[in-house]
């Protein structure tokens, strides 16, 4: 098979020959992933990694975004990232909250938001044309992202707040994401030509121990606007895979009907979250794309632990399709560049066999 039909067999619920994989890092980890290599971009450690899909983005023609002398950034929604060093690298945070002070719907109506014009759309054909065998994805963590991401702009508190209210405040910022991720995809989705097969969106919707909301403020507040996106994706005969951080389980039903193909970053540790009872319940009904544990146990694992667990993971989660190996988040700075590489050496050698 090509790493194309392999993700499309495991996103139909086939077997493929081999259970696909795909790669997910953090700055630290690319950089030491390069240099073990020898290469120069991060594009290029898929290939050496051997991995199913490549992803593809429009590049950013919209105004200047600064750049301060600290190494802090300006994003598109005007949200200040500041690089926070710690033993390991460092890690980007918001530092400046600009929705925070917002009492009313006009103050949120007079702000600067970003247009999907910002993006050169024509360039996505070409882009595709490099990966002719290869499964191909658009998108990020932070499409739509209506919790995390506006909490980046508005506080973690407040935004909880909000949904619990439904402010109308925290509303309109959420159709104002709705809307611009909803053309900036689908825009996309048009230029590619039926040459994209999967999108990633996101949203953290769990906390280590439970939810981090209900499933009826899910079905209330969210899955209408999830369901709208997720019919449009499929409209242009692509695949949607759905970031969660967290224990999420209890709103797989709702995942389900709502049109989700598949939840990335399936995370062991968090409550309720074990691949493998979550093949038993959901198998067939919504594809797991992750699992490799990443929140600790990568980092202390031995060789030979990695490989049976990888083997392990593409046995029984794997099997009749259903499933995309990958680590269950970024890989964490603190990860021995060895265990990374065994992760992929395990699946090279399967499919090699």
């Amino acid at each position: 098979m090509t790493p194309r039909e392999r993700v499309k067999a495991a996103f139909a619920f086939e077997q493929p020959d081999c259970t696909p994989c795909d790669y997910f890092g953090t700055p630290e980890i690319h950089a030491g992933l390069m240099k073990h290599f020898g290469i120069s971009s991060i594009s290029q450690i898929y290939d050496c990694l051997q991995t199913d899909i490549r992803y593809v983005n429009p590049p950013y023609i919209g105004p200047k975004q600064p750049k301060y002398d600290d190494g802090s950034i300006i994003d598109i929604w005007g949200i200040i990232k500041k690089p926070m060093p710690n033993e390991y690298g460092e890690y980007a945070e918001p530092v400046n909250l600009p929705f925070a002070k917002w009492q009313t719907v006009e103050e949120a109506e007079n702000y600067n938001w970003p247009s999907p014009d910002w993006y050169d759309y024509v360039a996505i054909p070409a882009l595709c044309e490099q990966y002719p065998d290869h499964a191909i994805a658009t998108g990020s963590f932070g499409v739509q992202d209506f919790i995390n991401q506006v909490a980046y702009g508005r506080g973690v508190e407040q935004v909880l707040i909000d949904i619990a209210t439904e402010n109308p405040v925290y509303m309109f910022i959420v159709q104002k994401r709705r809307k611009f991720f909803f053309e900036h995809i689908e825009r996309i989705l048009k230029a590619a030509k039926g040459r994209i097969d999967l999108v990633l969106c996101g949203d953290d919707f769990g906390t280590q121990r439970a939810p981090l909301i209900s499933p009826a403020t899910f079905d209330k507040i969210f899955a209408p606007l999830k369901k709208e996106f997720f019919d449009m994706v499929h409209s242009y005969g692509a695949k949607v895979s759905h970031h969660s951080c967290g224990s999420t389980r209890q709103l797989f039903p709702s995942f389900i009907k709502a049109g989700m193909d598949a939840l990335q970053t399936i995370q062991p540790q968090a409550a309720g979250m074990n691949p493998y009872e979550l093949k038993k319940e959901f198998g067939g009904k919504i594809v797991l794309h992750g699992a490799v544990d990443a929140q600790g146990w990568l980092q202390k694992a031995t060789i030979v632990e990695v490989e049976n667990e990888v083997n392990n993971l593409m046995d029984i989660v794997g099997k009749n399709g259903g499933y995309v190996l990958a680590p269950s988040h970024n890989i964490q700075p603190d990860t021995p560049i060895e265990n990374v590489l065994e992760i992929y050496r395990t699946v090279s050698n399967r499919r090699n066999k």
